[in-house]
Formats: C-alpha cells, sequence, structure tokens
C-alpha cells in the first residue's frame, strides 16, 4: 500500500509540472496573439486600399497598353501551391488541416506541380510522401517579418516569370477571431484583380504604373496571409494550451482523492496492524 501511495504522490508532482508548463505556453501564446492580432488590425485596410488602387488600375487599362505579365497567364500548366503551416507542434488541428489542403489542391492542379513550403511542419509532411518541395522556408516567417513576405513573393514571381509554374497558390488559415480560424486557398499568381473603371489620371504612365504596383500587391497580400496564418496558429496553440491545463487540473483532482483514499486505507491498516499487536501482547 505504501509503494501505491508513493505511485501516486510521484504522479501528482508530474502533472503538476505539466501544468505549469502548459499554463506558461498559453500565456506565452496569448502575448502573441495581441500582438498579432494589433498588426492585423493596421495591414488589412492598407491591403484592401492597395487592392482597391491596383482594381482601378486594371479599369484603365487601355488597348495600346501590354497586359503586364504578372496579370495573364503564361500558357504553363503546372502550378505551385504554397502552404504557409507551422515551425513548431503544440497547436492541434492547424498544421493538419493546412498539409491536408495543400495536398488536395496539389493532386487537383496535375501531375507536375509542385509544393512551396512555408514551415518545417509543411516541409517534413511533403517529404515523408515522396514529394519534395520547390522551395522550403523553414524558420523564416517566425514571427511574420516583410523581408521573409518579400523573398517568398519574390521567388513565387520569378518562378511565375520564368515560365517554370502557370500559377501559384496560397494555403493558409484566416484569423477571424481567438475561437474561429477558416481555412482559406487564394490565388497568389497572375494576379486576379476586378477591373474597375476609373478617370484617375496616372503618371508618368499605366504601363509604370502597374509594374510599381503589382509586384507590391502580391508582396503585402502574402505578407497579410503570413499574419493571418501566424495569428491563427498562436491562437489555436492557445487553445490547446489552455485545454491541456484545464485537463491537468481535473486529472490532479481525481489523483488527489485517490492519494487520499490511499493514505486513509494505509493509516487504517496501520492502526489495525498496532491494535492487533497489542492484542497480541495482552493475550500472553
Amino acid at each position: 500500500m505504501a509503494q501505491y501511495v508513493r505511485a501516486i504522490k510521484s504522479r501528482i508532482g508530474n502533472i503538476e509540472d505539466i501544468a505549469q508548463i502548459t499554463s506558461a505556453m498559453n500565456a506565452i501564446a496569448m502575448t502573441k496573439v495581441t500582438r498579432l492580432k494589433r498588426r492585423l488590425t493596421q495591414v488589412r485596410p492598407y491591403f484592401a486600399e492597395l487592392e482597391s488602387f491596383a482594381r482601378r488600375l486594371a479599369g484603365q487599362r487601355a488597348g495600346s497598353v501590354e497586359p503586364h505579365p504578372l496579370m495573364v497567364g503564361n500558357g504553363v500548366g503546372k502550378a505551385a501551391i504554397l502552404v504557409l503551416n507551422s515551425d513548431r507542434g503544440l497547436c492541434e488541428r492547424y498544421k493538419g488541416e493546412l498539409n491536408r489542403a495543400a495536398e488536395a489542391e496539389l493532386r487537383d492542379a496535375g501531375p507536375s506541380s509542385r509544393i512551396l513550403a512555408g514551415g518545417e511542419k509543411a516541409r517534413a509532411y511533403f517529404v515523408r510522401r515522396g514529394m519534395e518541395p520547390l522551395r522550403s522556408y523553414v524558420n523564416v516567417y517566425e514571427p511574420p517579418t516583410w523581408d521573409a513576405a518579400v523573398r517568398i513573393a519574390d521567388d513565387a514571381m520569378g518562378l511565375y516569370r520564368s515560365g517554370e509554374v502557370g500559377r501559384v497558390k496560397m494555403v493558409y488559415m484566416r484569423f477571424v477571431s481567438d475561437l474561429a480560424q477558416r481555412l482559406t486557398v487564394a490565388d497568389l499568381l497572375p494576379v486576379q484583380v476586378e477591373p474597375e473603371p476609373s478617370e484617375s489620371l496616372v503618371e508618368p504612365d499605366l504601363a509604370t504604373a502597374l509594374e510599381n504596383t503589382l509586384p507590391l500587391y502580391v508582396r503585402v497580400k502574402l505578407y497579410t496571409a503570413m499574419l493571418e496564418t501566424k495569428t491563427s496558429e498562436d491562437a489555436i496553440r492557445r487553445q490547446a494550451m489552455r485545454n491541456a491545463t484545464d485537463n491537468a487540473e481535473d486529472l490532479l483532482e481525481t489523483l488527489r482523492r485517490s492519494y487520499n483514499r490511499a493514505r486513509q486505507q494505509s493509516i487504517t491498516r496501520e492502526i489495525a496492524d498496532i491494535q492487533g499487536g497489542a492484542e497480541a501482547l495482552r493475550a500472553k
């Protein structure tokens, strides 16, 4: 019985350590979510205005102006699927949903299409399945930075301009709220914006304006998606750590009850042994 009591006490200590770790990770994830939400509230309006400006430029394109290379198909059949995933675990459904969605998009895109793996969890997933990514971006956007977005976006535009791929799609998690995140698949290239009629004067000329605007549009769109998916990741991780802490507390309560019962039984048995010994001595 004493050995059983010690085993329960040891397990209680282990669970208490785990609860402390998950509680700390919950607090860290909460801080990250707060910071990323603040950045999202700044970037989303900027991207919306940039997209509106790109629509007005597209609406002004005259017949004498050649279509911009980033806005028209290049005739290549294969696609690149950019999946923005995590470098770390402990975020429940997040990484699995993203990888499975990217794999489905890859199948639909055709046998020659390739993966652009954002995050170690995406890279490892596709390598295990014998699908070596065309590009891997591991530990480069934790947290998301503008420089990382420019690097990945410029790689994608380079692949598209050179004709190595005919289109690029993004798979990421859109942040709705702390408790709601939405798996999203979006076209990155070619740039698809709905033309909006505009009487604005464009200087120095429309072709130059498009050349300056469209690469920026692709970079900002990718940067926004990176912020969305990382905010979602930390929100999901926060929820996972909070659930783990709650489960640990429930388990601790059960173990403490078991420990108290075992202790009571042990004490009762010791008292019975003492009383039995006393009765034996009196009998002599």
